[in-house]
Formats: C-alpha cells, sequence, structure tokens
C-alpha cells in the first residue's frame, strides 16, 4: 500500500501501472492480484491508505481542535509541513480527486467519505467551543467546519502551484479570523486578558 500511494501520489493513478506497484514494492503478480484483485481495487485502497495517512499526521492535533488556540496550532503545523515538502505534491486526498472525480464514481464517494471525516475532526472540535458557549450562539460550527476544510484545501493547491506556503496561511489565517469574529463575548473577554 505504501509503494502504490507514494506512486500515484507523485505519478498520478494514470501514470502508475501495477507493475510499476509491483517493482516497489518488490512483491509477485500473484500477491498483488491476491490482495488486490486489479487496479480499480488497488486505487480504492489507495485512497483509504492516504485519507488514513493525511488525518494521523494532523493528530493529536486534530482530534482537539476546541480552542482558537488549537486551531492556530493546527494551522501552524499543516503550514510548516508544507514548509517540510518545499510545498511540492499539495494535498494527497485531493490530487486524487483532482484526477478521479470526474471519471469514476466510486472513487468520487470514497474520496468525499476521506474529505468527510476530515471535516469531522474539525467540526467536532468546532460544535465542543459552540456547546461550551466559546461562540456566540448564532454560530454555525457545521459550516464553519466546511468553510475551514474549504479554505485549507484551495490554500493547499495554490501552494503547491505558486511552491509558496502564502496562499495556504493566507486561506487559513481568514478563515480563523472569521472564526474568532464569531467568539462570543465573554470568550472574548477572556482572549484578550490571556493574550500578551
Amino acid at each position: 500500500m505504501a509503494a502504490a500511494a507514494a506512486l500515484m501520489f507523485e505519478h498520478g493513478v494514470g501514470g502508475t501501472s501495477t507493475d510499476d506497484v509491483q517493482a516497489a514494492a518488490g512483491v509477485s503478480t500473484s500477491q498483488l492480484y491476491h490482495y488486490f484483485g486489479d487496479k480499480r481495487t488497488l486505487v480504492r485502497a489507495v485512497i483509504a491508505y492516504q485519507t488514513q495517512n493525511v488525518l494521523d499526521a494532523q493528530q493529536p492535533l486534530l482530534s482537539q481542535l476546541d480552542s482558537l488556540d488549537a486551531l492556530r496550532t493546527w494551522r501552524d503545523a499543516i503550514v510548516s509541513l508544507q514548509r517540510q515538502r518545499q510545498c511540492q505534491g499539495g494535498c494527497p486526498i485531493g490530487s486524487l480527486a483532482a484526477e478521479l472525480a470526474e471519471t469514476w464514481p466510486e472513487a468520487r464517494a470514497d474520496l468525499a467519505d476521506g474529505f468527510g471525516q476530515w471535516e469531522a475532526g474539525i467540526r467536532n472540535g468546532l460544535r465542543a467551543m459552540h456547546a461550551r458557549g466559546d461562540l456566540r450562539p448564532d454560530a454555525d460550527p457545521d459550516q464553519l467546519a466546511l468553510a475551514t476544510l474549504a479554505a485549507l484545501q484551495g490554500g493547499l493547491l495554490l501552494t503547491q502551484v505558486r511552491r509558496d506556503t502564502a496562499p495556504l496561511e493566507a486561506a487559513l489565517d481568514a478563515i480563523l479570523a472569521h472564526i474568532a469574529s464569531l467568539a462570543a463575548p465573554d470568550a472574548s473577554d477572556i482572549a484578550a486578558r490571556h493574550c500578551p
């Protein structure tokens, strides 16, 4: 799986053959087809694998996005990762989506589920903030989570194209500023008292 995922991330699904995967993984044809009956099954497994890797790489931050400070720390970690990768490759899930969403309904559904899992991590934190009264009653945590994921994906794409983290930083900073603007008055007062 790791070999297939790496090849498809670097060369795309269309640019990766099962022979390429066999060679990179050091497995025989029979081994490959024992676990994955065909390339389509392998690609769907890669989508699940990449989704899990993307989510795991953000832990424990992703499961604790229940404050503005936590959201900012998560933002910084994502930007730092892109810098480490020299802004290459974009989002592993997004790259697969760009290639497969219009041509393969089953893969599109798998990718939508992967993005849904990512959105759920963000949404859970924002819902916790809302339930605690850190966000105004009229704030919609579900909409904010979707907007955050959309800003992240757009920022990652432009960062990949420009080889510069400025688009990612701008997108995430804008959505986090919007979330901060929805802080409940008491929460804002508390945050102001704790700012240096």
